[in-house]
């Protein structure tokens, strides 16, 4: 770039097209919600039949056409700004140079040469040094001077002052120059690339495409988003709610467009910024992963054969299976349990409106390892109530469905007891589970290991809660989550109002008053044939020994001091509600077990039953 140029650029220019570009975000980021959670709720929660069906297939594409807008023209705005930032640090140290020459007297050319004028003689008798012009990189000693020797060290014309300062100038203004050609080689490119096919349909590709967007822009912006400034190094919500507070629209823009896996993971920001945030990821990342599933060649037919051996007929995977296997299985498996937990939150999305179900909110969501999977009915930034759900052994991306439904479940059991009351129903698979009941489950360390986290979300409830008056928070758990939950509670502030736990083998603790909560609000259940309450009664990573009493202690024995809660059927009027029995039954619509826990729910304590 050439002095003329970067001295006559206006990056305000650019700046205006990048407010625009947010703006035309902003724009499909609305149009989407309104298709989302008005027009197609609103067709679901009234319309049947296979027209509604064909609408609201149409409507989902549109759907996903405004968010690959709001992705891409958020990619574009912060590139531009990016751009604004670069060539405002190089313009500023061209301008500054100039304005130093200026008041020097100095003349600049085109070239970004300097010429300087002469200098006052030393003595009377001397000739004024000579003036001249230079260009970067010139030697400072006068023109044509022999070199200083041992003999003659001052040999030589008398030096001009100038020439040096010309020098600098002259630096100074190439170092601007090479500044501002290598910002515009750098984001030309970047900003090139951000442009969508000449179709109407955003697919898989697309999106991929739109994460390799990303990466890109978001290396050419490390020093746009290094002046911005993060989060505070292990902040707490409240200092992550506070940042972001503290950014203007141009800076938040560039977090979500270029780094929406930091927002969407930082407990304390509102519940919609981080749903924005998730949804990019998570809908890249399901593009990400049905292509590289879908470039795996599948299993072979054949997985099984049959081998002769001393003691008869042995079953043995087919050799063409082994070799598949080696080479593909374990990144099968991985994509094919990731894509079908993807599904399973988009199904929850789609649902919408469905006999009066609220929006979801995606707080948090990673494909990595066994996969994370925050998800809320309801928002919880505007709910009276709040019930966080921690699930158990075996839970992972791929079983995320049962668990999204037993909080939908629960919320439709909450409106139920309370139709007036807002509650958002919160299932939180953020830690990771023991997968195995005989490997994993009996030891601690998933329980510690997960309970910093659970204690961050739970006090990021109450940063980003936006409702007058403060919400009432139960913590439910099921299984080993119980064991979280009563971790949590053991190293730390729960930051609840009430507990229930749900065939719990035990919490680590060994009362109810150990729990953090106000005295009286610790329940429980444990169905007739459910027999995870029993291993933790001979011993598990969360039963608590009983000094004194020779066994361990769970929440379902009398003297741990919890309210117990009924799981039975019962006859009310002429209704006889479902009967809950089984390890994974706490949560059938219609039981009592569902019925007692929304009442606990929504505060309505006096109508929870305890088993007779």
């Amino acid at each position: 770039m050439d002095l003329a140029t970067l001295k006559a650029l206006q990056p305000s220019e650019f700046a205006q097209a990048a407010d625009g570009y947010r703006a035309s975000s902003d724009m499909a980021s609305a149009a989407k919600d309104h298709i989302d959670n008005v027009v197609a709720a609103g067709m679901r929660g009234s319309l049947k039949g296979e027209a509604r069906d064909a609408a609201l297939a149409e409507l989902k594409q549109l759907s996903a056409n405004f968010h690959y807008a709001q992705i891409e023209c958020g990619l574009v705005s912060t590139a531009l700004n990016g751009f604004v930032h670069d060539m405002n640090a190089a313009r500023g140290k061209l301008l500054s140079a100039l304005a130093d020459a200026e008041a020097l007297k100095f003349t600049v050319g085109a070239d970004g040469s300097v010429t300087y004028p002469p200098a006052e003689p030393r003595t009377m008798v001397e000739l004024p040094p000579a003036g001249g012009t230079v260009t970067a990189g010139a030697d400072p000693r006068v023109p044509g001077a022999p070199p200083p020797s041992v003999l003659r060290p001052g040999a030589g014309p008398a030096p001009n002052p100038h020439r040096a300062e010309a020098i600098a100038l002259a630096d100074r203004i190439a170092a601007a120059l090479k500044e501002a050609t290598e910002a515009d080689a750098k984001w030309e490119p970047r900003v090139r690339a951000l442009k969508a096919d000449d179709d109407l349909t955003v697919s898989a590709h697309d999106l991929a495409d739109a994460q390799s967007d990303m990466a890109g822009v978001r290396e050419a912006g490390k020093g746009y988003l290094e002046s911005i400034g993060g989060p505070p190094k292990d902040a707490t919500p409240a200092q992550n709610a506070d940042w972001w507070k503290g950014l203007t629209p141009q800076q938040r823009e560039a977090y979500l467009s270029l780094q929406p896996d930091l927002v969407g993971r930082l407990d304390g920001l509102p519940a919609e910024v981080r749903d924005e945030a998730n949804r990019i990821v998570f809908d890249e990342k399901q593009a990400e992963y049905r292509i590289r599933l879908d470039a795996i060649p599948i299993p072979p037919a054949e997985e099984w054969t049959y081998i002769v051996t001393m003691g008869g007929a042995a079953k043995v995977h087919t050799d063409e299976w082994m070799a598949w296997d080696r080479k593909y299985g374990d990144d099968y498996r991985h994509l094919t349990d990731s894509v079908k937990g993807m599904d399973a939150i988009q199904k929850r999305f789609d649902a919408t409106g469905t006999e009066g179900l609220p929006e979801a909110y995606l707080l948090g969501f990673s494909p990595d390892g066994h996969g994370r999977a925050i998800v809320a009915t309801g928002n919880p930034d505007t709910a009276q109530h709040q019930a966080v759900y921690v699930p158990g052994t075996g839970s992972d991306l791929d079983s995320v469905e049962g668990n999204i439904n037993r909080m939908t479940d629960l919320w439709r059991q909450t409106h139920q007891a309370s139709p007036n009351a807002t509650v958002s129903t919160i299932t939180w698979l953020g830690y990771d589970a023991p997968q195995s009941p005989v490997k994993d489950a009996p030891f601690e360390h998933y329980a510690y290991d997960g309970a910093p986290a659970f204690r961050q979300f739970m006090d990021g409830l109450d940063a980003s809660h936006s409702a007058p008056g403060d919400p009432h928070r139960t913590a439910i758990g099921h299984s080993y989550g119980s064991t979280l939950i009563g971790a949590a509670a053991e190293r730390g502030n729960l930051n609840t109002d009430d507990v229930i736990f749900a065939g719990s083998p035990g919490v680590k603790v060994g009362s109810a008053e150990e729990m953090d909560v106000p005295k009286g609000h610790v329940w429980n259940q444990e169905a007739d044939k459910d027999k995870v309450p029993d291993i933790g009664r001979y011993g598990h990573g969360g039963s608590q020994w009983r000094l004194g009493g020779g066994t361990f202690l769970i929440p379902s024995d009398e003297a741990f001091g919890a309210n117990q809660m009924n799981t039975d059927a019962e006859v009310r009027g002429t209704e006889r509600t479902t009967r809950s029995e089984g390890h994974s039954e706490y949560w059938t619509p219609g039981s009592t077990a569902l019925r007692n826990q929304g009442l606990v729910v929504v505060g309505q304590y006096g109508d929870v039953t305890a088993p007779q």
